[in-house]
């Protein structure tokens, strides 16, 4: 696979790292595979539409072929546009890699860390995914919403286990 084709499939979180201050990944957390359903579902409308093309009238053959590949393009552009999303912990912070055309990085670091909402639909419930919002100190933030992020509950067991490790918060003492 040439570059610009890693590119596309590869948000490459790896090379985002401050090794040099001894960051390392703890978990990388990709999409739940609910959200490549409508893709999945554009792709076989557009393939059934070119299984139609034999027999569409010859002057209106080319409609159903252009409507399908039109449909081809858009669901494996949505796939691979929910395929770069990438959330990644670390041990000092969180960041999230997304853009297909153009890759944006949002991060936080674990300190600025107030809050973790995590919602479970009752779908989510069913099929394993959930929404996490974080709340932190500032007003504007590029890292807020994390949609579709399966084991939602495992997942924020590991944020608050790497933010207890890193000292940032002391162990709770109850009286």
């Amino acid at each position: 696979m040439g570059r610009l084709g890693r590119w596309l499939v590869d948000p490459d979180v790896g090379s985002r790292l401050l090794r040099d201050e001894g960051e390392v990944i703890v978990e990388v957390v990709r999409k739940h595979w609910v959200v490549y359903l409508v893709p999945a579902l554009l792709c076989l409308a557009g393939l059934l539409l070119w299984v139609a093309v034999p027999f569409a009238a010859v002057s209106s053959a080319s409609l159903p072929m252009l409507l399908g590949l039109a449909l081809v393009l858009w669901g494996g552009f949505r796939g691979l546009q929910r395929n770069i999303d990438q959330f990644v912990i670390t041990n000092m912070r969180v960041f999230r890699v997304s853009g297909l055309l153009n890759r944006r990085q949002a991060t936080m670091p674990l300190g600025r860390i107030l809050d973790i909402t995590v919602v479970t639909p009752l779908v989510g419930k069913v099929l394993g995914f959930g929404h996490f919002t974080f709340e932190s100190a500032a007003r504007e933030q590029g890292l807020r919403d994390i949609r579709y992020v399966s084991r939602p509950e495992q997942r924020d067991l590991v944020i608050q286990r790497v933010v207890q490790r890193s000292g940032l918060r002391g162990p709770r003492v109850v009286n």
